[in-house]
């Protein structure tokens, strides 16, 4: 599968579809840690249980 790939910094600014991805992802991304740290504030962090190993020594 090939790619066409702009070759200069006017190409990549042709690409209106590329570039509103990347702003809607930054804004989602913007949006995602601002959420996460108003909830971290509000609720604290979840309790994180011990490690628990198990071994099968007999494969079953």
């Amino acid at each position: 599968m090939e790619y066409d790939t702009g070759f200069t910094p006017q190409d990549v600014k042709k690409d209106l579809e590329g570039l509103q991805t990347i702003r809607n992802l930054a804004k989602n991304m913007s949006f995602m840690i601002k959420a996460f740290k108003d909830a971290t504030d509000k609720y604290g962090l979840p309790d994180v249980e011990t490690s628990s190993f198990t071994s099968f020594p007999d494969g079953k």
